[in-house]
């Protein structure tokens, strides 16, 4: 009787492993500050001169908008190179997964070698690509087109590498079935199941495509991204912040848009 009072009344193997967690937790933060030499009391007694920064940044110049044409024009470098990462990119990557997907891959070694590659792709950080393409190609927005469409074959080819080893393989074995060679059936059973997941996929790589641009156009590949830089270089904080307003707009409406295009192609296929 005493036993099952004080059991009732200990605390719960689950909250002693919330305990456990938050413990831990707390300890590798504390860590890290130290490690750092970060002191959380920097957030209130240096806060004033982010205070500062906002009221030299309000209000936003909105007429640098129309009294600037090469904002409009930087606006198309910034669409151009996420547009033409993500064709040249998205086509590269298409190969590339037919190659690493596991039931279209001519042989395990080339399998190994492409998903190896798109692996190796996406470790690599997009700066680290545009400082190496800057220094090679020059400042401008080749050299972050060609740093999009790098992301693009590492990241989206592992996409369309797995919606390619997902098809149903009734379609495909039965295209087997009538005699046809491999591809054959690829042609005839797997690309006809994951176009419209290879279309979806190309709208939303260009959303992502669409905001690295911008981030690019920072670190020297032009774009919007450099004219917010250059405002914030030069001390123009409210023209950047116009700037960076516009964009944020700007980047709403094409992220609108890009939904809806892709909830139409996947809700079709699901009619079908």
């Amino acid at each position: 009787m005493t036993a099952t009072i004080a059991k009732k009344h200990l605390p719960s193997e689950k909250l002693k492993k919330k305990v456990t967690c938050f413990s831990l937790f707390a300890i590798v933060l504390v860590a890290l500050s130290v490690q750092l030499e970060f002191n959380p009391a920097l957030f209130f007694t240096e806060g004033h001169h982010l205070i500062n920064l906002l009221n030299e940044m309000l209000p936003p110049n909105i007429n640098i908008l129309w009294e600037r044409h090469n904002i409009f024009a930087s606006v198309q470098e910034t669409i151009a190179m996420a547009f033409l990462g993500t064709i040249i990119g998205g086509l590269m990557a298409l190969i590339v997964a037919f190659l690493a997907a596991r039931n279209t891959s001519p042989s395990v070694i080339i399998r190994m070698f492409f998903r190896l590659f798109m692996s190796v792709e996406r470790v690599i950080p997009k700066l680290v690509t545009i400082l190496v393409f800057v220094i090679a190609m020059g400042l401008g927005p080749f050299a972050g087109m060609l740093t999009l469409t790098l992301s693009t074959i590492g990241m989206f080819g592992k996409l369309f590498a797995d919606a390619i080893e997902e098809v149903d393989n009734e379609p495909v074995e039965a295209v087997y079935a009538i005699g046809a060679n491999k591809w054959q059936a690829i042609r005839f059973s797997i690309i006809p199941q994951v176009i419209p997941s290879f279309i979806a996929n190309f709208f939303y790589a260009f959303d992502v495509n669409l905001r690295a641009a911008i981030g690019l156009g920072i670190f020297g590949g032009g774009g919007i991204g450099f004219e917010i830089h250059m405002a914030m270089k030069m001390l123009r904080y409210s023209d950047a912040l116009a700037l960076i307003l516009f964009t944020i707009v700007f980047i709403m409406l094409f992220e609108k848009i890009s939904d809806h295009l892709r909830a139409r192609i996947l809700n079709k296929e699901t009619l079908r």
